[in-house]
């Protein structure tokens, strides 16, 4: 309903996607994923498409921005407001000061399925990805996720790469295979867990308790942190075990896609064994 070219000439925007015929596009950063102009994103807004981040221009128009604020009104979505030179980059088209990345996978709710996986009296296994920025790291880990029989990952809708075409890209298409849930307070959604039954995990340096010695049965969650500076603290306080990867070496930490792929393995290994 966007692309339609008398709509683009007369209220200006659209989307920058390949199939559209015409557009002098520069591909820097995912062109395929965004939208641009301010009655386009406004319309997104409204049909609830999926977006990840909006970028609005510094010093816009107030009135054109009104309509925008407006429409965000009770909403969460991550707002960045950025120099004109950065919207340039992404597309030469007429952005009118606003462009949004669109999500090419719909976000999940962890609260719905969590119900739905007790009912079913399953015991599944949730990956929490604790403020998780390089987009690459999250598509790679995504794919260990996939593989290792993670039921869902969830991530904070603000702090946190999300699921882009990039991300795709590297999860090998996992991403369209494992559900993806979004929370807006990471915190209450494990607290909603751990209240419904689920063991919350960390998997951190920060302790001497092994990832071997414990017993991953039962429904869990395990969170692995940051790549700058781990778990944060409220989750780790909140957590009901912290369990570090072994090593051997003078190195003290790990990558965080590593470590996640080796803690994903050693819970994998014990419900295989114990079957």
């Amino acid at each position: 309903m966007y692309n339609k070219k008398n709509d683009r000439e007369e209220r200006g925007g659209g989307f920058n996607k390949d199939n559209n015929r015409g557009f002098d596009r520069k591909p820097k950063e995912d062109p395929s994923d965004i939208i641009y102009g301010i009655r386009v994103v406004i319309e997104a807004i409204k049909n609830e498409v999926e977006i990840n981040k909006i970028l609005i221009q510094k010093g816009i128009d107030k009135d054109l921005f009104e309509e925008l604020r407006t429409a965000l009104i009770g909403k969460e979505y991550q707002l960045q407001f950025v120099p004109v030179e950065k919207l340039n980059k992404l597309t030469v088209n007429n952005h009118q000061g606003v462009i949004a990345f669109t999500s090419p996978v719909e976000y999940k709710n962890i609260e719905e399925l969590c119900d739905q996986w007790l009912s079913e009296g399953k015991e599944p296994c949730i990956l929490v990805l604790d403020r998780i920025t390089d987009v690459r790291n999250f598509g790679g880990i995504a794919r260990t996720a996939a593989c290792m029989g993670v039921d869902a990952i969830l991530v904070p809708s603000k702090g946190s790469a999300l699921v882009s075409a990039d991300a795709i890209k590297t999860s090998a298409g996992a991403l369209h295979s494992i559900p993806v849930c979004k929370t807006d307070l990471l915190k209450n959604s494990l607290f909603y867990l751990q209240q419904s039954g689920f063991q919350i995990v960390s998997c951190t340096e920060k302790t001497k308790v092994s990832a071997e010695s414990y017993s991953f049965f039962g429904p869990t969650a395990i969170i692995v942190g940051s790549e700058e500076d781990g778990i944060s603290h409220d989750l780790l306080k909140m957590s009901d075990v912290r369990l570090s990867i072994p090593m051997a070496g003078d190195i003290s930490s790990l990558n965080v896609g590593v470590a996640t792929g080796m803690i994903l393995y050693e819970r994998l290994r014990q419900v295989k064994a114990a079957k």
